[in-house]
């Protein structure tokens, strides 16, 4: 039985007899196997993970041993009733957060005289902390990502658009052995860099700040970066601007302590940007953790009381934004780990002209 499985059947309170899990992300994390349609089943004597035809074989080989790979067939509920009678299953948790109301009364359906419990973030609450593997994972994400960032410094002009550079981005990025994209990437320039999360246009290059915000996902896990260039020169109020962020953004770096909270480091870089001329042009929060999920537990923004510690990975992403002139974004990782925080973004943020 793998660490993740008993943690999670640590986990489960007097009286609940295992936790139903149907969040894909949740499912591959404790698993270890990735499938589409399906579900795992934990009890506190066994666990099952539940697929049809398409993927039996693979989950068979490839799935964590602690769990019996079964084919489903015939009418739901009477395989859920035989597993649950064999079990001994009378209150099970179910993934509330992530479940539908139509799903939930499927289901309730399905499981018949069996006792659906709200599982609240359970499973989620486990993630936060990441083990080695998990942050090896992140890290390789993140390497392909900055390969991605040298490739395309090569590869801007004034003749392309911000599309073709999001294109060329995930397109690098797919080549190295990246499996998708963590998110729709941000590539924005000009008056359209003022937008936190601007939309990549058919339009060419503007003069000015240039902003991309991408990432990458590899074997399950997602990397997170951000780099303003500027398309052209800078101005003096530019280059302010910048440096006033990477000021910000170095500051709070340098505080990630473990035991510190996530909103002291808010508070550090936010403080730097309001003490400046650009007081209130900083509207987001400082950062957020990441894993397989883009945006995970903890939040990294103001007021925040969660304490840092070994297991979080988190991103420092100062910005400042002014509405219809520009904005600027510098965005790395930190990994909370065995000696301490590591920052495991590795590449250049100078100001770059281009």
């Amino acid at each position: 039985m793998s660490i993740r499985l008993s943690k999670v059947k640590a986990a489960l309170p007097e009286g609940i007899d295992g936790i139903f899990v149907t969040n894909d992300r949740n499912r591959e994390w404790l698993s270890g196997f990735h499938f589409s349609d399906g579900f795992l089943l934990v009890t506190r004597e066994n666990s099952y993970l539940l697929t049809d035809s398409r993927y039996i074989e693979a989950a068979q080989a490839e799935a964590d041993p602690g769990f019996i790979a079964t084919q489903m067939s015939g009418p739901r509920k009477e395989m859920f009733a035989k597993l649950c009678a064999e079990n001994g299953v009378k209150k099970l948790y179910f993934e509330d957060t992530w479940m539908s109301y139509a799903s939930y009364n499927s289901f309730k359906t399905q499981f018949g005289d069996v006792e659906l419990i709200p599982s609240g973030k359970l499973l989620e609450n486990l993630r936060e902390f990441k083990d080695e593997s998990e942050m090896e994972k992140i890290i390789k994400a993140q390497r392909i990502a900055e390969q991605a960032f040298d490739h395309i410094l090569g590869f801007i002009n004034p003749d392309r658009t911000e599309a073709e550079v999001a294109l060329e981005l995930e397109f690098f990025m797919r080549s190295k052995g990246a499996t998708g994209t963590s998110f729709s990437t941000i590539a924005v320039s000009g008056s359209a860099s003022s937008r936190p999360h601007g939309v990549p246009r058919h339009v060419k290059l503007e003069k000015g700040f240039f902003t991309m915000d991408y990432g990458c996902v590899y074997e399950g896990y997602c990397s997170d970066m951000t780099r303003t260039v500027v398309i052209g020169k800078a101005d003096e109020r530019m280059k302010r601007l910048y440096n006033t962020v990477l000021s910000a953004q170095l500051a709070a770096e340098e505080a990630a302590a473990e035991g510190i909270e996530a909103g002291a480091l808010d508070k550090i870089a936010r403080d730097i940007i309001d003490s400046s001329e650009f007081k209130g042009y900083f509207g987001h929060s400082l950062g957020h953790g990441v894993g397989m999920y883009i945006h995970e537990a903890p939040g990294v923004a103001g007021g925040s009381k969660t304490i840092l510690k070994k297991g979080h990975v988190i991103t420092i992403e100062p910005g400042i934004y002014i509405p219809g002139e520009y904005g600027c974004r510098i965005e790395d990782m930190i990994c909370f780990r065995e000696n301490g925080p590591e920052l495991i973004t590795n590449c250049p943020k100078h100001l770059i002209e281009l």
